[in-house]
């Protein structure tokens, strides 16, 4: 195994572990991460409910997680196959990205600012 993919490996593992805690502390205490731009303005931000989207997706309610975070869940598949392609790159190349990827992230970009001012407004 190459260099770049034990970084790959390590850094997966260290996410997974991290997002298993979170998700082990969240449904025991209900506590979360608060979204300080919520905190600060009132409004919701393109990232909000990604937590219970996340843990409803753990339960295979598929339903729970669309109503937490319509983009995001609906934004996954475009998000694992841009992610795959990053990870493709770096291995391969030793890139940290290229125009594909790139693409792929400024829409995801532009579809996350329209659903957090659509949110707010509706």
């Amino acid at each position: 195994m190459s260099t770049r993919a034990k970084k790959v490996t390590f850094g997966a593992l260290i996410l997974l572990v991290v997002g298993a805690l979170y998700a082990f502390f969240m449904t025991f205490t209900h506590i979360g991460i608060p979204c300080v731009f919520n905190l600060i303005t009132g409004l919701k931000c393109p990232g909000c409910g990604v937590s219970r989207m996340c843990l409803a997706l753990i339960r295979l309610d598929f339903k729970a997680a669309f109503r937490a975070n319509a983009a995001i869940f609906c934004l996954l598949p475009m998000m694992a196959v841009t992610a795959g392609r990053l990870i493709y790159v770096y291995i391969k190349y030793g890139r940290r990205c290229d125009k594909a990827a790139q693409i792929s992230i400024y829409c995801m970009i532009v579809i996350l600012v329209v659903f957090g001012v659509m949110r707010n407004i509706l």
